[in-house]
């Protein structure tokens, strides 16, 4: 029998990502990650992963079939009514009870916005009426929330479709109660243009300013990180792109 390839998903300084076959195993130096990882998808009343076992500081899942909503910087092949199965599924997601463990406050969101604003503007990332428009969006979603489930990461290419129907969500490292609007401002970031296929899955409930304000916040805020961890924000459709986007705006 022929060796199965390794192949590496996604790699850094905190976790790895390997796939091997039809088994993904995910390397993380905080084994308490892999832990609420693991309870979360066990929580969550939609498809996720199995766990196929778990020894620190590895968690193995099995792939999930279908395939992701699409990916950033190109048109999603995924359908309409797809994307509202997205929305639906978020939405069943956010209806459950919350999970057992804290999440970020608006206070922490805020100081965190605040911080990396300084450190953009510092290091010249882009320009500084960039920074300070989007600064001026973001406040809008720094309100205090009613805490739901929220998948913390929910990126298009976490979220797996075969047809109509979504077939698993993965990536469940910052699963935690949070804000609802948090989870659909990241599965839109970069594919705004299928906010209104989502929101007709999702049901009523959504605010669009607050999303809208969580584009700007996540861009700011997730820039540094991406820099620092080997990835390019400035990609076609990336958190750079996103705040650009606001610049066109009135």
């Amino acid at each position: 029998m022929d060796a199965e390839k390794v192949e590496v998903v996604v790699a850094h300084s905190q976790r790895a990502t390997l796939r091997v076959g039809d088994v993904f195993l995910k390397v993380d130096g905080d084994p308490s990650h892999a832990e609420r990882e693991a309870r979360a998808m066990e929580l969550a009343p939609v498809p996720t992963p199995a766990v196929l076992w778990r020894e620190p500081p590895v968690l193995a899942l099995a792939a999930v079939p279908g395939t992701a909503l699409g990916v950033l910087g190109e048109p999603s092949p995924a359908s309409s009514e797809a994307w509202a199965a997205a929305g639906a599924a978020v939405r069943a997601l956010h209806d459950a009870p919350v999970p057992p463990w804290p999440g970020r406050s608006v206070d922490d969101v805020a100081a965190e916005l605040d911080r990396e604003c300084a450190w953009l503007l510092a290091h010249d990332v882009v320009p500084a009426e960039v920074v300070r428009k989007n600064r001026a969006v973001a406040e809008a979603a720094l309100r205090p929330w009613a805490p739901v489930f929220v998948h913390g990461d929910l990126q298009l290419t976490h979220v797996f479709v075969d047809g109509d129907e979504v077939t698993g969500i993965i990536d469940w490292s910052e699963a935690a109660p949070g804000d609802a609007m948090f989870d659909l401002a990241i599965l839109t970031l970069g594919h705004e243009e299928r906010l209104d296929d989502v929101l007709a899955g999702y049901g009523p409930g959504a605010d669009r300013a607050v999303i809208r304000a969580w584009w700007s916040l996540r861009s700011l805020t997730a820039s540094r990180w991406l820099i620092e961890h080997g990835f390019d924000p400035d990609a076609p459709g990336a958190e750079l792109d996103v705040l650009r986007a606001r610049m066109r705006e009135s």
